[in-house]
């Protein structure tokens, strides 16, 4: 066992310094279609000095999120519209040049499709308007097969507005293999389903409880998968989570948003695993910064960086070195030098010009080793 441990530790450390010592990666990037955007973008990103350079354009209608398989051949987005077009797409990507082509859409049968997470035997979908999470089987090949699961959320969370029918705005596969958890935004809970073999979930399980009228939006995890962070969009408050094996014990609950905005969006872990980001939009838009305690995985707020209107999603490099934001009102990504010391953010300057620009990904991505045993290599988050 001991061995076996090592290896596995070995083989993390040496893909992490492998990726972080390539200067040259992929941008991708998710859009909204009701400006000039036509779809998505993939460009060449220098980790190292920041700058962005164009390759491809795919035409596609409201992309506004997207995943990669593990071994960057494939590209899932959602087309997040709001009738019953609402769709998941297969794209097929070549990590040399960055060329995409439609591969297959998939009905999502549930509108406003807005986070789509893959473990390379499952693909999900979360369906904000319908209100559900949609479960695809993936093929060998990486390609998309027809929904073979839906579930529902439910409602029960003060906000008359906001929480007066389901939402789903994320789902995630937990780190461990211990299932998938799931954003139930109208009820203020965090759903837990179990892998009933490779290819299909169990039921729902309620796992966790966040504060009533939280609307929790987003989830992250820690670097060793001991703690799991909830972004919550009406609170704009981060809970934190002991994790074990499934089970959830809530440590913290800390604002992100001060101002009451309303508009807590998204959420992730640096690559060290010492600092975590939050964005918050529609007042005092910017992203706050927190340091992890490494051994409680409580946060201390120690900063926060305006930045341009609408910080929807972000994302940070492999390597740790930047935070690129989009800005989805100002038409731009901002890219955010990042202090290691400090986690504290400097802007370069170095905008990438993108109409409507809502969703950030890279490509490499940093893989967990198959501590399971069940053949599912898995992403770690704070580098996706």
């Amino acid at each position: 066992m001991k061995i076996k441990n090592l290896l596995l530790l070995a083989l993390t450390v040496f893909g992490q310094v492998t990726l972080q010592a390539q200067d040259n990666i992929k941008l991708i990037v998710g859009t909204y279609t009701n400006g000039t955007s036509k779809g998505i973008y993939s460009f060449n990103f220098n980790q190292s000095t920041g700058q962005a350079s164009p390759l491809d354009t795919l035409e596609l209608k409201n992309p506004s999120f997207l995943t990669l398989a593990s071994d960057g051949t494939m590209i899932y987005a959602v087309s997040e519209n709001h009738d019953e077009s609402a769709a998941v797409n297969a794209i097929t990507f070549d990590k040399t040049t960055g060329h995409m082509q439609l591969q297959s859409s998939f009905p999502t049968k549930g509108e406003d499709p807005c986070y789509v997470e893959t473990n390379g035997n499952l693909l999900l979908t979360a369906n904000y308007s319908g209100g559900s999470m949609s479960v695809y089987p993936l093929n060998v090949d990486g390609s998309l097969s027809a929904m073979s699961q839906q579930f529902k959320g439910s409602i029960g969370g003060p906000n008359s507005e906001r929480q007066q029918a389901p939402h789903v705005h994320c789902a995630r596969f937990l780190p461990d293999g211990n299932g998938v958890i799931a954003t139930d935004f109208s009820a203020d809970q965090l759903l837990r389903f179990e892998l009933e073999d490779m290819k299909s979930l169990g039921n729902a399980n309620v796992t966790a409880k966040l504060s009533k009228g939280s609307g929790p939006r987003h989830i992250a995890f820690s670097t060793d998968s001991r703690f799991v962070y909830v972004m919550s969009e009406l609170s704009g408050a981060v809970t934190a989570y002991q994790y074990n094996f499934g089970n959830m014990k809530k440590i913290q609950e800390i604002q992100s948003d001060e101002v009451g905005a309303q508009g807590g969006a998204d959420i992730h872990v640096s690559p060290d695993g010492r600092f975590l980001y939050t964005s918050n939009r529609l007042k005092n838009d910017g992203i706050a910064i927190f340091k992890i305690n490494q051994k409680t995985g409580l946060l201390t707020k120690v900063g926060y960086q305006r930045t341009g209107i609408h910080p929807r999603h972000f994302n940070i490099t492999p390597n740790g070195r930047f935070l690129l934001c989009a800005c989805r009102d100002d038409n731009t990504i901002q890219v955010f030098r990042i202090n290691s010391a400090n986690g504290l953010l400097t802007d370069t300057h170095q905008n990438i010009s993108v109409d409507k620009a809502v969703c950030v990904q890279f490509y490499p991505i940093v893989m967990q080793p198959d501590i399971q045993g069940d053949g599912v290599f898995r992403v770690i988050e704070v580098t996706k």
